[in-house]
């Protein structure tokens, strides 16, 4: 066979299709290193944690942090107090667990908060109040002797909105859950009733504060502005200067107001 006829015919075995298997071939432990990275991958995923109160790795780079781990009491602390309360709360089945006292505000441990203050940030958390219950969440609360927290705070209401009088009461459902409380409404519809879960979020930024429901936002305002001052100095809060002149930093609360209520997945995200 001269060379001419020899390369005559690996030019028609190309053609014919016959070099596409070697170059297959040549591909498949590539394949198998592609199955092998899916596995890998699959792996991760699956060893990511699922659950209550606890934050992936994504999340954790994304600057989120829990505030309670379903265990320990370790980043709260009693208003005005040095310690987290002796009674009124207690941790159980991955839950701070207000305690009812059957007296309101009366009688029960007292409110608590976080161990450090905040100014800009995204607040997440979980909430399921009891039948008729009432609660709050506060923010950028001040802490003084002999002074509520409410005279100093914001606060995202917590309520059994089918139940608990204050949502018949204010202005236009103000003091329903999800409002800020006594000033501005919330939204009736997205609010889960009692005995389930809500899952809130509450966002403050450089004086604009929102509140979400369920995915929803259900409000929108504006601290220290010209619209905020009026709005307080029209309201049961007129007479509280820390409330009108509402702090920049501050500590996160939550209420006891003699109500069984639960939280969990409770998270924040400074900004």
């Amino acid at each position: 066979m001269t060379i001419n006829t020899l390369i005559m015919k690996v030019i028609n075995l190309v053609m014919s299709g016959v070099f596409v298997v070697f170059v297959l071939a040549g591909c498949a432990p590539k394949g198998d290193q592609n199955k092998t990275n899916e596995k890998e991958l699959n792996v991760k995923i699956m060893e990511e944690p699922t659950g209550d109160n606890l934050l992936t790795e994504a999340e954790k780079a994304d600057g989120w942090k829990l505030l309670f781990d379903g265990k320990s009491t370790d980043d709260w602390r009693g208003y005005n107090l040095d310690s987290f309360p002796a009674k009124g709360w207690e941790v159980v089945d991955g839950t701070l667990h207000v305690i009812g006292s059957g007296k309101g505000e009366a009688g029960g441990g007292g409110d608590i908060i976080t161990e450090k203050k905040y100014s800009n940030f995204e607040l997440e958390l979980e909430w399921k109040v009891s039948e008729g219950g009432n609660s709050g969440i506060f923010y950028l609360a001040q802490e003084k002797p002999d002074q509520p927290i409410w005279k100093s705070a914001p606060e995202m209401q917590i309520l059994d909105n089918e139940r608990h009088p204050d949502a018949k009461l204010g202005i236009d459902g103000n003091r329903a859950a999800g409002a800020l409380y006594d000033l501005i409404p919330g939204k009736f519809e997205a609010v889960k009733p009692a005995g389930e879960w809500n899952k809130v979020k509450i966002m403050v930024y450089r004086g604009t504060v929102v509140h979400w429901v369920n995915g929803e936002q259900v409000l929108e305002y504006h601290l220290w502005t010209d619209d905020w001052k009026n709005m307080v100095l029209n309201s049961k809060f007129k007479e509280y200067d820390d409330f009108l002149n509402t702090a920049q930093e501050g500590f996160i609360g939550l209420q006891d107001h003699g109500d069984d209520v639960w939280f969990k997945n409770i998270r924040i995200k400074e900004l």
